[in-house]
């Protein structure tokens, strides 16, 4: 039965013919419970659980990725069933391993002595930058500048699919692990570079930072309030974050690619070009008409009302609240005017009564509404606004949540956003779910991020190291 719910799809046709498939079991005859073998970590839901089967599982991605882009890329395909297996600097790991507070708390020696070895007891707390990036991944410290560390990965790579980096240009082929070398020791293997600026250009030496890129790929002069206020960065790495999904989509694309030619390729995604491509109509406007992009704060550059409002905060709470508003034509101005705010009037004054004239009057008129919404609390005026939806007439708005609201969001905790999963060292952690759902369902977390070398053992096993190689080569610190 387990043949059939997690088949192979046509695309792993072209994954190496002696590397083993990986294997599902049933449970002390429960179907109800599904578990991966001694290999992968296990995971429990029903059968019915299951939107599709893991449309990369038997694909294997050797991870050189740190800090967000990569690791978010490869997150999102180890999330559809790759086995990534994250090489990470003995010691100390990914960057962001050491970005904390905050933390998950550790559990008592007492409790996960068992099931860890004592090295794992001396490693610093889980950090929850760390946790966001990272599940469904192996992790495997490996000191790849000594000879017998990139023998490990040389080994890994002839075996593998994917290999995704995010150094410099030109740092690994140094070290023997460049585009060439890779290449020759699997001519399939699809190699994905993450930079900041790319394999070519002037730049191509200029380490990527995502605040860095935001200011100067044209992100930040468009956010924040209107000149002379000074320009803010977004607050997530949400340059990082495209050029993961890029980079995910890229390598995706190159599988089905190889499926046709049988051949590798090498990807070039960089926060930069991202960056660049994510300005949408902003860019198409400088291109087409040469119109220069100013900051709006939250409004419309040629919409009116169209933005974020405060609001009377609730009893016991200083300051404001805040609501976004956005009436878009002349329909929803009406029924925001008389069906929300108690102003009738507005709709018929010859300063408002079209967009255009909203636009020219702009000042005027969000004055009067500010007024207005001042008067009550978030929570009245998104009554009022659901009363008017009732009616057949709404208007765009939502309230602006902070992060404890937006988790408490009733259409949230409807769509299950987060996911609770066992980690060996912190216990029960919650990570937020995966974003897709298919055929109703997401894909499962199956690993719980790893503690750092938490793999180191089981890959080289896989790799044909004896457990007492595995121990020499720690001893020396190669692992």
């Amino acid at each position: 039965m387990h043949h059939t719910i997690f088949a192979r799809v046509t695309l792993l046709r072209c994954c190496s013919s002696a590397r083993p498939a990986p294997r599902m079991s049933f449970v002390n005859g429960n179907a109800s419970i599904l578990r991966f073998n001694a290999s992968q970590a296990s995971y429990r839901g029903s059968q019915d659980s299951i939107g599709i089967p893991p449309p990369l599982a038997g694909i294997k991605i050797v991870d050189l990725t740190r800090v967000l882009a990569g690791p978010t890329a490869t997150m999102l395909l180890a999330d559809l069933g790759a086995d990534v297996i994250k090489i990470e600097h003995v010691g100390k790991g990914d960057d962001t391993r050491s970005w904390n507070p905050p933390s998950a708390p550790l559990l008592p020696q007492s409790s996960s002595s068992e099931a860890l070895p004592k090295h794992a007891h001396s490693l610093p707390p889980e950090s929850a930058y760390f946790l966001s990036a990272n599940r469904n991944k192996r992790s495997v410290t490996v000191n790849f500048k000594d000879p017998a560390g990139l023998e490990i990965v040389h080994k890994l790579i002839e075996q593998a699919d994917v290999l995704v980096e995010n150094y410099i240009p030109g740092k690994l082929a140094k070290l023997g692990l460049g585009w060439e070398q890779c290449h020759k020791l699997n001519p399939r293997l699809i190699y994905a570079s993450i930079t900041g600026y790319g394999q070519t250009g002037p730049y191509r030496q200029h380490a990527g930072y995502d605040v860095i890129v935001e200011g100067e790929a044209g992100l930040m002069h468009i956010t924040g309030e209107p000149h002379p206020a000074r320009p803010v960065k977004v607050g997530v790495a949400a340059t990082d974050v495209a050029t993961g999904l890029y980079t995910h989509g890229a390598i995706m694309a190159a599988l089905i690619g190889r499926e046709k030619t049988g051949k590798g390729c090498w990807i070039d995604c960089n926060l930069f070009e991202t960056q660049i491509a994510g300005l949408a109509n902003i860019a198409s406007n400088y291109l087409i008409a040469g119109q220069e992009a100013q900051r709006f704060g939250t409004a419309h550059p040629s919409v009116v009302p169209y933005q974020v409002f405060p609001c009377k905060a609730p009893e016991g709470k200083n300051g404001d609240d805040f609501i976004m508003i956005g009436a878009g034509n002349d329909n929803q101005f009406n029924t925001l005017c008389t069906l929300v705010l108690p102003l009738p009037d507005l709709p018929s004054d010859a300063r408002f009564s079209t967009n255009a004239l909203r636009v020219a009057n702009r000042d005027e008129l969000i004055k009067i509404l500010e007024d207005e919404l001042r008067k009550e609390t978030k929570a009245y005026w998104l009554s009022r606004f659901k009363a008017a939806t009732k009616t057949g007439k709404g208007v765009p708005h939502g309230p602006i949540n902070n992060i404890k609201e937006t988790f408490k969001h009733e259409q949230a905790v409807s769509r299950k956003v987060t996911v609770e999963v066992d980690h060996p060292r912190a216990g029960p952690i919650k990570l937020v779910a995966p974003a897709v759902s298919y055929n109703g369902k997401k894909m499962p977390v199956r690993r719980h991020p790893p503690w750092l070398g938490e793999h180191s053992d089981e890959v080289l096993a896989e790799l044909g190291y004896s457990a007492t190689q595995v121990e020499e080569l720690r001893a020396k610190g190669v692992i």
